[in-house]
């Protein structure tokens, strides 16, 4: 049950945010680990853009890089600007929307 780090440079200082682009019209993904217990993805959304209501199996923990999120948790909405944090809790319905083009950090703990 190894978290490997993929598609990122290791032993180098980087910022997160320029590790994924914005691209017209759509959410792009990038994921840096996967495995049964974690899962680390960084996303970017263009302005309106959105990954619609579901849930988690893991508690779900969403850092703003970039631009203004809006989380919607429990059909509750939040606004997460650069530097911020929130956690969706598992198993609540929870919603990203780009309310300006927005880049975050995704880490789920499973």
């Amino acid at each position: 049950m190894n978290a490997k780090m993929k598609n990122i440079e290791l032993a180098t200082v980087l910022s997160l945010k320029e590790q994924i682009a914005y691209q017209p019209g759509q959410v792009v993904s990038k994921t840096l680990a996967q495995n049964p217990a974690v899962s680390i993805t960084l996303f970017s959304f263009d302005k309106g853009e959105e990954i619609s209501t579901h849930a988690s199996g893991g508690d779900a923990m969403v850092t703003c890089l970039d631009g203004v999120g809006k989380i919607t948790i429990d059909g509750a909405d939040y606004l997460l600007h650069e530097g911020e944090s929130i956690v969706m809790p598992a198993g609540h319905p929870h919603a990203v929307y780009g309310e300006e083009a927005f880049k975050m950090l995704l880490v789920v703990v499973f």
